[in-house]
């Protein structure tokens, strides 16, 4: 493996800066982000064997297969925060244990496929969602009890993050394995 230490494996691109100042390019380029995802990463998993799909992008870390059902998880959550938050006033969230998520049966029993299918028709209403909304509507909140109170700018941002930082996981674990 080249020289490449835990933090630099773990954050590829660096970590989501919750505090930055969105400005509406950055809503309209996080969804472009949010809509090309499960493209890309269909593409880096395609023809994969199972060899390829059980390597890791880090010691102690998930590996191509978790990753894949991990993200269709995380942005199923992401899509339904969404909706809570712009039906709701200030809904708190309810986080989930990722790490327990990825021991069940359906990561270890499901073909990646079966995310990605997903993953699609997820993002397409997703995107849908996101289209259809005026800044006002980025404005509002949900109370994460782990991050706090978020405007859905914010937390758009950090589901793009998402997609770039569990991407790069995917590609750097396959360069590193050749």
């Amino acid at each position: 493996m080249p020289n490449k230490n835990i933090s630099d494996l773990k954050y590829p691109v660096g970590e989501y800066d919750y505090q930055q100042v969105v400005k509406p390019a950055d809503i309209r380029e996080w969804i472009n982000q949010i809509d090309a995802f499960p493209r890309e990463v269909r593409e880096a998993v395609s023809g994969l064997g199972k060899d390829q799909l059980d390597l890791s992008y880090r010691p102690g870390g998930w590996n191509i297969h978790q990753l894949v059902h991990h993200v269709c998880d995380s942005h199923l959550n992401g899509y339904i925060r969404f909706k809570l938050a712009l039906t709701e006033d200030l809904p708190t969230i309810k986080p989930y244990d990722q790490e327990k998520w990825a021991e069940l049966a359906d990561y270890d029993r499901l073909p990646v496929k079966d995310s990605l299918d997903f993953l699609e028709l997820l993002h397409k209403r997703w995107v849908v969602l996101l289209h259809s909304m005026s800044m006002s509507d980025f404005e509002r909140e949900l109370n994460h009890p782990e991050s706090g109170v978020l405007s859905l700018k914010t937390y758009l941002g950090a589901y793009a993050w998402h997609c770039r930082h569990h991407l790069a996981h995917i590609t750097g674990a396959l360069q590193r394995s050749h």
